[in-house]
């Protein structure tokens, strides 16, 4: 208990009870720096304490301002503004905007950023070569990393990644031609011909003529799944320190190419446990089959003989807000698609288990993963684009971090310490001395 008149410290006591000595620790934004435990040795000649946490489960990495989430309460905040304001009033290219350059762009600048976009859009011819390369069934996110990847190679000057001009021009190739080269990816995947972009239609407008035009002389995006499109990259466009934006951060701090650290970011996001779980939903509704098997099926997750799918989050004990959003947009999409019997599973699986107390009390509610499967497939998109979708409006994100990780002076390159329990020095014996 504090003392009256005692001033309150900012800081931590330590107490070391191997050798009764204790050490104060300061405290900034209710953390404490872990080069501050190296000074708590048992020996002079000792390396200090350090912290084990796996999976950074409980480790911060950086100070950013770009992303807030509170995963207790469920809000999730690009720079101050709730993501449910930003889907409602703006366009997926007004949210890259603003997480990159930290406001919302007035009329004039976001005219000004998305000419300079739609101007980047198109890819060099060297790259369809590059996709021809690949067999016919290769996956759509393997071309897209390596596109990704390749582009370093077209353009060498961005390894000057100091200058403010190389990252403008950054800024604007990857996220204009991240769509081109999924389309690409795409088209090759099912052996239709490359369709170039059409720098009069919106973003996403264009990334559907680019991935489903056939032989129409102008190709007309349905507004809904337009909008339906525009609303899913902004829900996806950053969401903090997640395994992809790690990867940025880490790749990029060893200060190569932003392309191939983008490329990096989008390998972490092929892994089923990041980008690909909205199929795994997709999976486990057509395996219930029907609504009347729903009882069963949540019997049989309650005993540990199934998993429910696209509930329980990481950062989130509490309803994603992006759920939500996507919940209302499914409707709206199935509206123009014909509604798929899929949705109505998922809506009456939703419905059991939010009252059902043994996943109330693990606080495993809907995620962003749980709906937005079924809008992808209702737009005709295969659950093969799923991961590679994710990472169209992922880019705006991952650039946010990078150039923040950049401009950080306390950042250095990534490089995490270990806890070694392997051998102490021993020899090497000889041929005949091996066991």
């Amino acid at each position: 208990m504090q003392a009256q008149g005692e001033v309150k410290k900012n800081s931590l006591t330590i107490t070391d009870n191997r050798t009764g000595k204790s050490y104060e620790v300061p405290v900034e934004n209710d953390t404490i720096r872990a080069t501050d435990l190296r000074q708590i040795k048992v020996n002079p000649d000792d390396f200090g304490m350090m912290t084990y946490d796996p999976a950074f489960m409980n480790t911060a990495s950086c100070k950013s301002k770009i992303t807030f989430i509170d995963g207790d309460k469920g809000i999730l905040r690009y720079r101050g503004y709730p993501i449910e304001q930003l889907a409602e009033r703006c366009s997926c290219l007004e949210v890259a905007y603003l997480l990159i350059y930290g406001e919302l762009p007035n009329k004039a600048q976001l005219a000004e950023w998305t000419k300079n976009i739609t101007t980047h859009t198109f890819v060099h011819e060297n790259l369809k070569k590059l996709m021809d390369g690949f067999h016919h069934d290769a996956h759509p996110m393997g071309m897209f990393v390596s596109g990704l990847a390749a582009l370093s190679t077209f353009y060498p000057s961005a390894k000057h990644i100091e200058s403010k001009e190389e990252r403008q021009m950054t800024f604007y190739r990857l996220i204009g031609k991240a769509p081109t080269i999924s389309a690409f990816a795409y088209r090759h995947s099912v052996g239709m011909p490359y369709v170039h972009p059409d720098n009069d239609l919106s973003y996403p407008g264009n990334f559907l003529n680019m991935m489903f035009r056939i032989a129409e002389p102008k190709y007309q995006p349905h507004p809904v799944l337009e909008k339906a499109l525009d609303v899913l990259y902004i829900l996806h466009a950053d969401h903090e320190q997640n395994c992809s934006a790690n990867a940025m951060r880490g790749v990029g701090s060893s200060h190569v190419d932003p392309y191939s650290a983008a490329a990096a970011a989008a390998a972490a996001l092929y892994g089923p446990l990041h980008g690909g779980a909205n199929e795994a939903v997709l999976r486990m509704l057509d395996e219930i089959g029907s609504k009347d098997k729903i009882p069963g099926f949540i019997k049989d997750v309650k005993e540990g003989k199934g998993r429910l799918m696209g509930f329980g989050h990481r950062v989130y004990k509490n309803y994603d807000p992006r759920a939500s959003i996507i919940k209302r947009l499914a409707e709206q999409v199935f509206e123009v698609t014909g509604r798929d019997a899929k949705l109505d599973i998922a809506l009456e699986l939703e419905r059991i288990a939010l009252q059902d107390d043994y996943f109330v009390k693990r606080k495993l509610y809907p995620n962003v993963d749980f709906y937005s499967g079924l809008i992808y497939q209702a737009m005709r998109f295969p659950v093969a684009m799923f991961p590679v979708l994710f990472a169209i409006g992922r880019m705006s994100g991952w650039l946010a971090q990078w150039a923040e990780m950049l401009d950080d002076s306390e950042q250095k390159i990534a490089r995490p310490r270990q806890v070694y329990l392997g051998h102490d020095k021993r020899d090497v014996p000889l041929m005949n001395q091996r066991a």
